[in-house]
C-alpha cells in the first residue's frame, strides 16, 4: 500500500442523512456518488465538503460531512451560469481574436462577462456568439481543474496578452492558491469549481444585452463592453423566465406612473417623487387604509422633526454605524453638525421620554408616517423603489419584556391581514429571520442579542409562521422579522419588518417604573407595515399591473358623453357618483368615443359610465369595466349605489 493510500484508509464521508460512506483510497466526489447509486452518479455536477463547494473530481484526503450537488439544485444553477459565462468568453475569443477576457461573475437570474475590444459588439454579434456557444457545448469538453505558480500564470497571459489577467494576478495575495480551468483548448483564470464537463451546462440560456462598464468601476481605467446573458436548468424555466421579463417590462412602475399620470421624477430633485393629483390621491387612500387599521389596533399617532443635533445620533449609534446614508448639514457657522434624519426611532423615544411611565402604560404602540431621508448612491436609485426621500409607515412598540410574543403576535396578524386586502394571497407571503450582523457593525453585547433573537423565533413559532433564518442581515441594534411579498408575476420584495431592540432604549436612557417601584428599560419594538409608501406603491403598480382595485383606484370612474349633447348629463352623472362616495372625473371633449375609451383604458380608469342623450332621457347609464368588452346598462342610481358597495375600503 502506497503512504497516500495508508494515511487515507478508511476515510469515512458522512452524508445528510447520517449515513456514513468510507473508503480505502482516497475518495473523489464522484467516488461517493458513484458509491451512492448510479442515478446519483450520473446527476452529480459537484459535491459540498464541510460547507465547502468543490469540484466532482477532486480529492476528499480526510473525513469530512459530504452533499452530492446535482444541477437541479440551487448551487447546481449557479455552477450552470458560471460555466455558461466561461463558455461565452470561449465562444467570444473564438469568434474575435485578440479580445481580452477580465470578470465575469453570477448574478441574479444569469451572469456577465466583462471584455476590452476595441470595436463595440453588435446585436448581429451576440446572435452569433450564443451559435458558437451552442456549438461549444455540444463538443462536451472536460472542465479540468489546474493548479499554476503565479510566475507561470503571469507569463502565460502575458505572452497571450491578456493584460488585465495579469493584473488580476498580480493583486491576488502572496501564497494564494493560482487555479486554472481548461475546456478543451481554452483555459482561463478561476477559483471553481465548474461541473465535470461543459456539456452539463444545456442550452437553456439566452444573451440580454450588452453594456459599458469601467474596468474595477473606475472611471480612470478603460472602458469594457459587459455582456449579460441568463441560464436557466431547462427550456421551460428559460421561457418562464424571458415571459416574466416581458411581463415586468409592461408593468414598470415608471412607464405607467406616466400613462395613469401619477408621478414624475427630475434630475434637479434626483430621489425624490412629485406626485401629481392622481398619484397624491392613491397616496393618501393608502395612506388612509393603513391609518384606519392602525388605530383600530390600539396605536397613537405622532409627528416628529427632520433636523436634530448630531448628539441625538451619536447617542443611538446611527452617526457612527450609519452615517455613511444620512444626510448632514453644518448649522451656526459650521460650529454645529446637524443630521437629517434617516429613520424616526430616536425621535420616538424622545416621546416616551417625556413624563414618567408605569408599567401599567405599557404598552404604548407609537406610530407616525415619517418622512426620511437616506444618502443613497445615484447609481442605486429606481424609480420610486430606491429613493432620497420617502414616508416610512413606521411605529414602535415600549414594552415590558414579558409583552414581547403577546405584542409579536398582534403585529403578524395586523401586517398578514393588511397584506392579503391589498391583494397578496397569503402563500405568497414569505417570512424571515434577519440574524444579527458581525460585531464591528452593531451595538450591544451578545447576551441581549441572544435575548432579542431568541425573542422573535419564539414569536415567530408562537404564531404557526415558518420562517427562515438570515446570518448577518439584522439591523445595528437588532434582530428582524422581514415580509416578502411574491407579486403577480413571480418577484420577490422586501416589505414590512419587525426588529426586537433592547440596544436603542439603553443607549437613549428610556425608562418606566416597574410594577417594584424600581426603574427599568423598556423593550422597543420597531415595525413598519407597508416600509416606505413610495416603494409600495410601486409594488402595488407592479403586481396590479395599474388596475387597482375599485378602492384604491385614484379615479375610480370616468363619465363619458358620446356626443357633446349630453355634457349636461355628463355632469349630472359624475355630481351624483361623487355623492355616492367616488373619485369621479369627466371627459366631454369634442372626440370619437372609440378615441376617449382607449384612453382612458391606457390609463387604467377601473369603471367608464358612458352616457349619450338616450340615457339623459332614460337616467340610465353604460357601464364599461376594464379589460371587458361588455357593457351594463343601469338606472343611475342602481349604478351609483352598486358602485359604491364595491368600492367600499376593506
Amino acid at each position: 500500500m502506497s503512504q497516500a493510500q495508508a494515511v487515507a484508509h478508511h476515510i469515512a464521508l458522512t452524508l445528510p442523512d447520517g449515513k456514513v460512506k468510507k473508503f480505502d483510497t482516497t475518495p473523489t466526489g464522484a467516488d461517493l456518488a458513484a458509491a451512492i447509486g448510479p442515478s446519483l452518479a450520473k446527476a452529480a455536477v459537484a459535491v459540498r465538503v464541510d460547507g465547502e463547494y468543490r469540484d466532482l473530481l477532486r480529492p476528499i484526503e480526510q473525513d469530512a460531512k459530504v452533499e452530492i450537488v446535482t444541477r437541479t439544485s440551487e448551487y447546481g444553477l449557479e455552477m450552470i451560469r458560471h460555466d455558461c459565462a466561461h463558455v461565452m468568453a470561449e465562444a467570444v475569443q473564438e469568434l474575435f481574436p485578440g479580445t481580452q477576457v477580465t470578470l465575469g461573475p453570477n448574478i441574479d437570474n444569469g451572469f456577465y462577462y466583462d471584455f476590452y475590444r476595441e470595436q463595440p459588439f453588435t446585436p448581429d454579434d451576440l446572435s452569433k456568439i450564443e451559435a458558437k456557444m451552442r456549438e461549444i457545448i455540444a463538443r462536451d469538453a472536460k472542465l479540468t481543474r489546474e493548479v499554476w505558480t503565479r510566475d507561470a500564470a503571469i507569463s502565460f497571459f502575458k505572452a497571450r496578452g491578456e493584460t488585465f489577467k495579469v493584473e488580476i494576478i498580480k493583486d491576488l495575495p502572496e501564497g494564494e492558491t493560482i487555479t486554472i480551468y481548461r475546456q478543451g483548448q481554452w483555459l482561463d483564470l478561476c477559483r471553481g469549481p465548474h461541473m465535470p464537463s461543459v456539456g452539463k451546462v444545456g442550452t437553456a440560456f439566452k444573451l440580454m444585452k450588452v453594456a459599458g462598464a469601467y474596468w474595477r468601476g473606475d472611471a480612470k481605467n478603460p472602458m469594457l463592453q459587459r455582456i449579460y446573458g441568463t441560464a436557466w436548468r431547462d427550456q421551460k424555466e428559460l421561457d418562464l423566465y424571458l415571459h416574466q421579463l416581458e411581463e415586468a417590462e409592461k408593468r414598470d412602475h415608471r412607464k405607467l406612473g406616466r400613462e395613469m399620470h401619477l408621478f414624475h421624477q427630475q434630475d434637479e430633485a434626483a430621489g425624490s417623487v412629485f406626485w401629481h393629483p392622481r398619484g397624491w390621491t392613491l397616496y393618501r387612500t393608502l395612506e388612509g387604509f393603513v391609518r384606519s387599521r392602525i388605530e383600530n389596533d390600539g396605536y397613537v399617532e405622532v409627528k416628529t422633526p427632520q433636523l436634530y443635533d448630531s448628539s441625538l445620533f451619536k447617542a443611538s449609534g446611527h452617526w457612527d454605524l450609519y452615517g455613511d446614508n444620512m444626510f448632514k448639514v453644518q448649522a451656526d457657522n459650521g460650529e454645529k453638525w446637524l443630521g437629517i434624519k434617516p429613520m424616526n426611532c430616536p425621535a420616538h423615544v424622545q416621546i416616551f421620554k417625556q413624563g414618567l411611565k408605569s408599567y401599567r402604560d405599557l404598552p404604548i404602540r407609537m406610530a407616525e408616517f415619517g418622512a426620511c431621508h437616506r444618502n443613497e448612491p445615484s447609481g442605486a436609485l429606481h424609480g420610486i423603489m430606491r429613493v432620497r426621500a420617502f414616508t416610512q409607515d413606521d411605529a414602535h412598540i415600549f414594552c415590558r419584556a414579558d409583552q414581547i410574543t403577546e405584542e409579536s403576535l398582534r403585529y403578524f396578524k395586523l401586517q398578514l391581514g393588511v397584506y392579503e386586502d391589498l391583494g397578496f394571497k397569503r402563500e405568497s407571503i414569505k417570512v424571515k429571520l434577519a440574524l444579527r450582523p458581525g460585531p464591528e457593525k452593531r451595538v450591544g453585547d451578545d447576551a441581549l442579542w441572544d435575548r432579542a433573537e431568541e425573542g422573535l423565533r419564539q414569536s415567530l413559532r408562537t404564531a404557526g409562521l415558518e420562517f427562515e433564518e438570515l446570518p448577518e442581515e439584522g439591523a445595528f441594534y437588532g434582530p428582524k422579522v422581514e415580509f416578502h411579498l411574491i407579486d403577480a408575476i413571480g418577484r420577490s420584495w422586501q416589505c414590512g419588518t419587525l426588529q426586537l431592540d433592547f440596544n436603542l432604549p439603553e443607549r437613549l436612557d428610556a425608562d418606566y417604573v416597574g410594577e417594584d417601584s424600581a426603574r427599568h428599560r423598556p423593550v422597543m419594538l420597531h415595525r413598519a407595515i407597508l416600509g416606505s409608501l413610495e416603494r409600495f406603491i410601486a409594488i402595488l403598480i407592479e403586481h396590479h399591473a395599474g388596475k387597482f382595485p375599485l378602492w384604491l383606484a385614484p379615479v375610480q370612474v370616468v363619465v363619458v358623453g358620446v356626443t357633446n349633447e349630453a355634457d349636461g348629463y355628463v355632469v349630472e352623472v359624475a355630481a351624483t357618483l361623487k355623492v355616492a362616495g367616488l373619485r369621479v372625473e369627466t371627459d366631454t371633449r369634442n372626440e370619437k368615443i372609440g378615441y376617449k375609451i382607449r384612453e382612458h383604458s391606457l390609463q387604467k380608469i377601473p369603471v367608464l359610465a358612458v352616457v349619450g342623450m338616450r340615457d339623459a332621457e332614460g337616467k340610465t347609464v353604460v357601464l364599461r369595466r376594464l379589460g371587458s368588452e361588455e357593457q351594463q346598462t343601469l338606472s343611475l342610481t342602481d349604478a351609483a349605489k352598486m358602485l359604491a358597495e364595491e368600492a367600499k375600503r376593506p
